[in-house]
């Protein structure tokens, strides 16, 4: 009797174990299930798991290590570059420095006008323009002028201005002519009569500012059209309007680099050349020379002459000089480039000229020896239109 609930117990007790270790089995099964994704792949066991688990995390750690190794040297690898980046600048700074120190020697063989204006500056005018209704009359009011281009040798300009209803040249009037200045008031007013609204749609009104000189041909400063078509006549407006050079009266293109050393108290001018000069020849050629003269206050202090170059519109100078001018002359100085048509049998003609000082010259002349006196031991180079005599 005792052997049989022996043997129950025990049978009991294996049936509470093998449904406890069931229980573990499932649980372990659904466990792997949802961190391997397999269906029915149990977990292997725990402890070689767990060791696994270690070694992914060491390795994990071993390429993150190696990682911030690779980041370490892509920062050397990139400060390195920084430091070739700045040591390739200074060299180019450096290359830079030299070729200016080298300008005294300086020769061109080939150099564009490219980032020159197409129409060089040379003024701007102010007028008015008013319609009577009543009277059929076209009211144009020239005002005033200002920063006008230097003609005469002096650095100023006698300017009047033309007016002209196009394309009937017949209807041209003048204005008075203002003495020694670059910034002339007129005030004048000019009546257009028996013009009817519909006839005046069809002119353009031509406003030529001149420079007038006695003793030969008056020089074209500027000049604006004005298609009367496009403005609004219902009320009396001023306006401003920049003035354009006379195309017929371009006379070519001159490049000269200034440089000034205030310790060797020295101005070093190059003329490297001109482009598109103006024929002066019957055979649609010129024979082109310099003729340069260094001013203080007017008085000649020294001048140039180069040689002539036969027949050629686009002569390459490469003229170089060395003026001695003190800190305190570089407001009375002044240097004059003549570009000269040389002839053998008559008297040479000037076919353009520029003038560079404080006071003459045209306004880009000026900011042009502005920039030299600005930005000492710098090689100041540019183009420039040459204006007639």
């Amino acid at each position: 009797m005792s052997i049989l609930v022996i043997i129950l117990v025990f049978v009991l007790l294996a049936a509470v174990g093998a449904g406890i270790a069931y229980k573990y089995c499932y649980k372990k099964l659904m466990l792997a299930k949802a961190v391997s994704g397999d269906k029915l792949k149990l977990l292997p066991n725990p402890s070689k798991k767990i060791s696994s688990l270690k070694s992914k995390i060491l390795s994990s750690k071993s390429k993150n290590k190696g990682q911030d190794v690779d980041v370490e040297n892509n920062l050397s690898s990139d400060s390195t570059d920084s430091s070739s980046a700045e040591a390739k600048s200074e060299a180019k700074e450096k290359e830079l420095q030299d070729a200016v120190r080298q300008l005294n020697n300086w020769s061109i063989k080939d150099t564009d006008s490219d980032g020159m204006p197409e129409d060089e500056f040379v003024g701007e005018i102010q007028y008015s323009l008013e319609y009577d209704f009543q009277d059929q009359t076209l009211i144009v009011k020239v005002i005033s002028a200002k920063e006008l281009t230097a003609m005469d040798m002096n650095g100023t300009s006698d300017p009047y201005v033309k007016v002209t209803l196009l394309p009937d040249k017949g209807y041209m009037l003048k204005s008075k002519v203002k003495r020694s200045t670059l910034n002339p008031k007129w005030n004048e007013s000019f009546y257009f009569e028996g013009f009817s609204m519909q006839k005046l749609q069809t002119r353009i009104l031509h406003l030529h500012v001149y420079d007038y000189d006695r003793f030969s041909r008056d020089d074209s400063i500027g000049e604006i059209h004005i298609p009367l078509c496009q403005n609004d006549f219902a009320e009396k407006k001023e306006m401003s309007r920049v003035l354009k050079p006379l195309k017929k009266n371009k006379r070519g293109e001159i490049l000269t680099s200034l440089l000034y050393e205030p310790i060797k108290k020295q101005i070093t001018l190059n003329v490297v050349k001109c482009k598109n000069l103006m024929a002066m020849d019957i055979g649609g050629k010129s024979d082109p020379f310099l003729k340069i003269q260094l001013k203080f206050g007017g008085q000649v202090i020294s001048k140039f002459k180069t040689e002539h170059q036969l027949s050629n519109l686009n002569p390459v100078f490469n003229f170089n000089e060395i003026f001695e001018v003190p800190w305190e002359k570089l407001k009375v100085c002044q240097i004059d480039i003549l570009v000269m048509d040389y002839d053998r049998w008559k008297k040479n003609e000037v076919i353009g000229k520029v003038t560079f000082g404080k006071e003459g010259g045209s306004p880009t002349e000026r900011k042009h020896y502005n920039q030299m006196i600005n930005k000492p031991n710098e090689a100041q180079i540019q183009w420039h239109r040459l204006k007639p005599e």
